[in-house]
């Protein structure tokens, strides 16, 4: 189904192509609606990023080439539920439940979003010169960036937007810079009555890569949120607003708009120490052989992020379960994890992270790092 689709939109858009050339706008038009409606099933059938990038790209070429076309407004089918966005919706209802404590060892990232935050909200007497309030967390994906933002949210009990990337761009395309200043508006609203406002966006690099990587909804996006953020940043505004931003390829970012992050923090892989307590954490509630050895596992697993260990502790456990319900019904407990479990996991699950871009985020660290 979802080739098929793919091969109908292309064909849709190659028809498009076709009467533009002709001149034949209405028809044109038509062709480029019909391809935008099939790109937004096959994105909506895939969990691949590179490929709602390409697809996400494509509709915005479409869309703004019907725009070039001159078609009134009148003429474009009404925006569907789908592609809606109702920024209420991004925030979150309920304070994130994510304490300090559920973030294992990363301590220098721990103290500087504590420092930009947290202490400016409680002392703000002790803050003449202002504090940061454009956040940039940067590292290798499933090592606590997201965990940061809704840890200092809980603790200041801030109103939370959480806004995705790949979200943005697929339902704010066309209406992109109206409702990022909707969203800005929101966080003013919020904190004109004392409340500390913090806009979380994450892999922000796909809504502000370099010229050369993007299309016009792109562009558009990110004037949008420099322009946002210049007004938050303005000298003399001390509002409780802040926008911590995510990303996992800061090398994307240009330069006009890191340097609207005032902080820039690494957040790296856990260390030996680290991987010792994350093995303990995740298997706090397993059970385990009196064999296995922590220690030896945090050693093996040298180059994995939380998230990597997470997954080991899952698929071992997952072993023994399937173990159970293999041997029979699934009755009674299955036996404890074994020191072989693990070991057998961590030979087929290698680590998420390319080596390559492990460095690709020290050279940047180097060179634009700020704690």
């Amino acid at each position: 189904m979802f080739a098929e689709l793919e091969r109908i939109a292309a064909y849709k858009a190659r028809e498009a192509v076709y009467y533009d050339r002709m001149g034949q706008t209405a028809k044109a038009v038509k062709r480029y609606r019909e391809a935008i409606d099939l790109l937004w099933k096959v994105y909506n059938l895939t969990q691949d990023q590179a490929l709602r990038k390409v697809f996400v790209e494509k509709i915005s070429q479409y869309e703004a080439r019907i725009e070039e076309l001159g078609v009134a407004e009148h003429h474009k089918p009404a925006v569907t539920q789908q592609q809606k966005v109702t920024f209420s919706d991004t925030v979150l209802r309920h304070k994130p439940q994510v304490s300090w404590d559920d973030i294992v060892n990363i301590e220098e990232a721990k103290k500087a979003i504590r420092q930009s935050i947290v202490f400016p909200v409680r002392r703000p007497d002790l803050f003449p010169l202002g504090w940061p309030r454009g956040i940039l967390v940067f590292g290798p994906p499933g090592c606590g960036k997201t965990l940061l933002a809704a840890a200092v949210a809980k603790e200041i009990d801030a109103h939370y937007f959480v806004v995705d990337a790949a979200t943005i761009m697929s339902k704010w395309l066309g209406e992109s810079e109206k409702n990022v200043a909707r969203l800005f508006s929101q966080a003013r609203q919020v904190a004109s009555k004392g409340k500390p406002a913090i806009i979380f966006i994450d892999e922000v690099d796909s809504l502000t890569a370099e010229r050369f990587l993007e299309v016009g909804g792109e562009a558009r996006v990110r004037n949008q949120l420099v322009k946002e953020m210049d007004g938050i940043l303005s000298k003399g505004k001390k509002e409780y607003i802040y926008v911590i931003a995510a990303t996992n390829k800061p090398w994307y970012l240009d330069e006009p708009f890191i340097r609207r992050f005032q902080k820039r923090i690494y957040v790296p892989l856990p260390d030996l120490e680290a991987r010792k307590q994350l093995f303990a954490m995740y298997t706090s509630g397993l059970k385990l052989d009196v064999g296995v050895d922590l220690h030896q596992l945090a050693v093996m697993s040298d180059g994995y992020s939380a998230a990597d260990i997470h997954d080991v502790c899952m698929e071992a456990q997952l072993r023994v379960v399937n173990e159970l319900f293999s041997s029979g019904s699934g009755d009674g407990n299955p036996r404890p994890i074994t020191m072989d479990d693990f070991l057998e996991v961590l030979k087929k699950r290698r680590p998420s992270i390319a080596l390559e871009n492990m460095q690709k985020l020290l050279k940047w660290q180097e060179k634009y790092g700020t704690s």
